[in-house]
């Protein structure tokens, strides 16, 4: 998935991203089998479960990173590193069956990995509670939380993700790239350092050429022609 996100973003013909999967689960996380399989080592697994968790935070960077906006289309449950999947997506739509949770708690690992995209998506409360309890949220309390964006019926879920997914990718690419770049950034700043960074991000957009044509067009009233289309 790390190799594929590399080349999406480097793909200007790529305008959005959906993650979705196959199977009666979105993502259960970590394979714990295979983790502890690992306690045989040498060093007990250590330089492995750092290995393992690395990657899995990098590969869950590059989502948040990446030029294109992405969507997740959950049809399942999205556990652990799964629900870490959910929340680094930039738009999340859910089948009404699907479920959520950071179960960690409940076999001695806490969800720590998890917890940073999460804590970044819902209240805190939330988050401890979802993370302290281990107990699965519902897709109707996943969208209260505001873990995802949209519960639809089941089966229904990939669909509405694309055309939400085609409905962005209409809009100007390079205008969306540096408004999710601008997003994230500003995000882990101070109010004064927020508003200082996205001055100068708003002058920059400003100058470009598609807000050029952009603002032209809504004053000519007149759809717009995007420099990359």
């Amino acid at each position: 998935m790390s190799g594929a996100l590399t080349d999406i973003a480097a793909d200007k013909s790529v305008r959005a991203v959906v993650i979705a999967a196959n199977g009666p689960a979105f993502s259960a996380g970590h394979d714990l089998k295979e983790l502890t399989g690992r306690r045989g080592d040498a060093d007990k697994g250590r330089a492995y479960f750092t290995q393992i968790m690395t990657m899995c935070s990098t590969m869950m960077q590059q989502i948040v990173n990446l030029p294109q906006p992405t969507v997740a289309a959950v049809q399942g449950v999205a556990t652990a590193a799964g629900c870490q999947l959910v929340a680094s997506c930039d738009l999340a739509v859910a089948s009404a069956a699907a479920k959520f949770a950071t179960p960690g708690v409940d076999i001695g690992l806490f969800c720590s990995t998890p917890m940073v995209a999460l804590s970044r998506n819902v209240t805190r409360k939330h988050a401890m509670e979802m993370l302290l309890t281990g107990d699965p949220v519902s897709a109707e309390d996943a969208l209260r939380f505001g873990l995802i964006n949209r519960v639809v019926a089941v089966g229904a879920e990939r669909k509405e993700a694309i055309a939400l997914a085609q409905y962005v990718a209409e809009k100007s690419a390079h205008t969306v790239k540096i408004g999710k770049e601008g997003f994230y950034r500003q995000a882990e700043m101070t109010l004064a350092e927020a508003y200082r960074t996205v001055t100068q991000i708003m002058v920059d957009n400003l100058l470009s050429a598609d807000a050029e044509e952009g603002i032209g067009a809504f004053i000519e009233k007149r759809d717009p022609k995007w420099e990359d289309r």
